[in-house]
């Protein structure tokens, strides 16, 4: 019995296991309890099946965790991972709450901003709804123009309110209230308007540069546009440009006077007028609320006042304004801008402004401005900055016009400026002609091959046939300076030229700008370097030479420049009144300064070399040979005569003849010397021989082209004055003294006498005379007498 019981008891045991494992905790008692009921100790045998159960189900968590303990770690290992992306990613989070936050603020102001413009619409709203049980609609109509700044049409409806409404209700209180307070707000309105006014003048004055810089873009646009179809047409003359503001809509704005332009780029494309940058409406509103209240001519006379003062300011220049184009042109673009901006007044109003008030303006405007351009061009000193200034003039100008003011007078202080320009130039091409001068080698330039050839002649004019003929490598006349002078006197043109351009004057008027300006830059700055150079004391002979042929050719290439400028303006040198070059003469007073200054320098170093004369005046007889001092000069004028070959043969024989007489008077004031006490025979042999070198150096023709004896006449008085000593023929000079065909002709008693005076002196041995006394006494009387009778000729002279 009990062995049958058992495994149904097992089987008993399975159910109730597996009804606990699936069933809710809540139902567990009742099934318990059967184990209990059924059987006794069945409780103990349930016991030990359950921890069996208990131990299976350990043993396959154990492996159900074995199984998955790797996984365990690996995700473990990856949430540690995560760990520093989460805590970065926190931070993040923070930072973008933080930033949601701050921009949040502003939403949250606006917001509250407009909370409070409800919350006032919606009082303004219930005081209109309250009002309306009081009075007509028109009431609520005026307070909405008012509050919504519509302050023209609220005067009218409080002038409606005045006349027609309230004395309908007049016996309210509400109503006489109303009344009472409605000057008020007329006052309160005209306050209003006048400080919009005024905000609006004090704006237009810091803005009335970029209204002036507007308006000047645009006519410099128009005027290029101009420029193209005249050149396209094929004409040569300037059409005015016109700018009106008239008949253009301006663009209204609720906040600030000036409209911003905006890019930069967008400007380019399309450039914007008065209207586009300024809001006009405070002018017409006010003008309209004075018309209203009857004040108009208090508003008018207020307006011009305020705007005579701002053009008093406009028109007052900055310090330093002369130094840079910056400056000129902010002076420039307020003043375009403020009368642009009464141009448009004048236009749009019904005579705030009339045109009287504007000329009178401008007038005084003129007057300023061409005061202040005189002063402050005065001290410009920089070609470039003139040139941009007078740009700056002529575009203003332009732009003025357009709008209707003269501007002759502007035109006018153009040619005061175009003074001043060349001036400035004439000081730059000073510097530059200096420079080219002090750099020069004064030396002919060497061409080596046919390309070479070919630059020299490109830059500069120069056609030789005998040179052009000669084979490479060569040498042309003139230094190196020549084709650069040339160079820059083309230079100093195209400069003037930019001055002339855009003055609307015709090309004939142009063309006599640049040929004055021209003669002043040759007469004036290049002659004055010119002679510069040639006193300058490092300017040796050979360098004068050189001088010389370079001006000989600058001058021959004065024609080229006038046929250069004949190609600028398209105006013949043949035209009447117009202005030659007449810098020839710059070159040929250049040219006879330096021949002077050869002549000069040539005597200088004759005088030189005479100073290193050492003769022994007391020598008994000459060494029968010249002094070498003397043939050292005779060499030194032959090597100098040898290189004055190169120029034209009247000066080479000019300074040849100058250099022999200067050293024929330089031996006739040694002999005479009144220091010199005592001459013996022989120093006046030794002193022969010296003349006698000099003469042969005179017949050796040093220059070519002298005729005859011409060269050896500059020594005759010496030779007559030494044949009469060497020879002591005193018989025949006192005999034929005054005939025309005497021996000794060029003689004169006076200088006989001293030479014989110094000759006459007996205290010394080897005196002549004492060598006379000793042979023959008579010869000391016939000295004695001869002494005589030239002191009655020199006498006789002088009487």
């Amino acid at each position: 019995m009990a062995e049958t019981e058992i495994p149904e008891c097992i089987t008993e045991h399975e159910r109730i296991l597996q009804e606990i494992e699936s069933t809710d905790t809540a139902c567990v008692g009742p099934t318990l309890r059967s184990i209990y009921d059924d059987q006794p100790n069945a409780h103990k045998r349930f016991m030990e099946k359950l921890d069996t159960r208990i131990r299976n189900h350990d043993r396959e968590i154990e492996k159900m965790c074995n199984f998955h303990h790797q996984g365990f770690v690996d995700a473990i290992t990856e949430l540690l991972k995560v760990r520093a992306d989460a805590e970065k990613l926190m931070g993040q989070v923070t930072d973008t709450n933080r930033r949601l936050q701050e921009a949040g603020n502003e939403v949250t102001a606006q917001t509250e901003e407009v909370i409070r413009c409800r919350i006032q619409q919606r009082n303004m709203a219930t005081t209109v709804e309250k009002l309306q049980h009081y009075s007509s609609t028109v009431l609520s109509s005026c307070l909405k123009q008012f509050f919504l700044h519509r302050y023209y049409a609220a005067l009218k409806t409080m002038e409606q309110l005045e006349k027609v409404y309230i004395p309908r209700v007049s016996q309210y209180r509400f109503c006489q209230i109303m009344a009472e307070n409605l000057p008020k707000l007329r006052e309160e309105i005209k306050d209003i308007s006048m400080s919009d006014l005024k905000d609006f003048l004090e704006s237009i004055r810091k803005h009335s540069d970029k209204v002036g810089e507007t308006a000047i873009r645009q006519a410099q646009q128009h005027r290029t546009f101009l420029s193209t179809v005249a050149k396209q047409a094929g004409l040569d003359h300037y059409t005015k440009p016109v700018y009106s503001l008239n008949g253009r809509a301006h663009s209204h704005m609720s906040n600030g006077v000036l409209m911003e332009a905006g890019d930069e780029e967008d400007a380019e494309d399309e450039i914007l007028t008065a209207q586009d940058l300024v809001d006009f409406s405070p002018v017409y509103r006010c003008l309209h609320i004075y018309t209203v209240l009857g004040d108009r001519e208090t508003f008018e006379n207020y307006y011009r006042k305020q705007r005579k003062k701002q053009a008093r300011l406009v028109l007052q220049p900055q310090a330093n304004m002369h130094e840079t184009v910056e400056g000129y042109r902010r002076y420039f673009n307020q003043i375009v801008g403020f009368f642009v901006v009464e141009d448009h007044v004048l236009h749009a109003t019904q005579g705030l402004v009339t045109r009287a008030f504007t000329d009178e303006l401008w007038n005084m405007a003129l007057s300023k401005i061409i005061a202040v351009l005189r002063t402050h061009s005065s001290y410009c000193d920089d070609p470039d900055l003139v040139l941009e200034l007078k740009n700056l003039i002529v575009i203003f100008a332009d732009t003025l016009q357009g709008y209707g003011f003269p501007v002759s007078r502007l035109f006018d202080l153009l040619f005061e400026v175009r003074d001043q320009y060349n001036e400035t130039l004439l000081k730059k091409w000073a510097l530059v002609f200096r420079e080219i001068f002090e750099t020069d080698n004064y030396s002919p330039i060497p061409v080596e091959t046919e390309e070479e050839y070919k630059v020299v002649v490109s830059r500069f004019p120069f056609h030789d046939a005998e040179i052009e003929k000669q084979s490479f490598p060569k040498k042309l006349p003139m230094s190196q300076s020549v084709p650069q002078i040339y160079s820059q006197v083309k230079e100093f043109i195209y400069a003037s030229l930019k001055f002339s351009e855009s003055l609307h004057r015709s090309s004939t008027e142009i063309d006599d700008m640049l040929r004055k300006s021209t003669n002043l830059l040759l007469t004036r700055t290049l002659s004055s370097c010119l002679q510069n150079l040639i006193k300058k004391p490092h300017i040796g002979l050979t360098e004068l030479v050189q001088i010389i042929i370079n001006t000989t050719h600058l001058e021959q290439a004065c024609r080229y420049l006038e046929e250069f400028i004949t190609n600028i303006t398209n105006v013949s040198p043949e035209t009447v009144h117009t202005t030659r070059l007449y810098g020839l003469s710059t070159f040929k007073d250049a040219r006879h300064a330096a021949e002077g200054e050869i002549y000069t320098k040539l005597n200088q170093k004759i005088d030189e070399f005479i100073q290193l004369a050492d003769y022994e005046w007391c020598m008994a007889e000459s060494d029968g040979r010249a002094s070498g001092y003397l043939m050292d000069l005779i060499n030194f004028l032959r090597s100098t005569f040898q290189v004055f070959t190169h120029l034209p043969g009247k000066v080479a024989q000019t300074a040849c003849m100058s250099a022999c007489k200067h050293l024929s008077t330089s031996l006739m004031q040694m002999l005479l010397d009144s220091e010199l006490k005592q001459i013996s025979m022989g120093a006046i042999q030794q002193f022969n021989l010296d003349v006698i070198q000099c003469e042969l150096f005179a017949s050796s023709e040093p220059v070519p082209g002298f005729q005859g004896d011409t060269l050896q006449l500059a020594f005759i008085d010496l030779r007559q004055l030494l044949d009469l000593f060497m020879v002591w023929d005193w018989s025949t000079y006192l005999a034929d003294y005054g005939q025309p065909n005497s021996k000794y002709l060029r003689v004169n008693p006076a200088t006989a006498l001293a030479l014989l005076e110094k000759m006459k002196d007996t205290s010394k041995k080897n005196n002549i005379f004492s060598q006379f006394r000793k042979n023959d006494r008579d010869k000391q009387k016939l000295v004695e007498t001869v002494v005589k009778q030239l002191r009655s000729l020199v006498n006789g002279m002088s009487s």
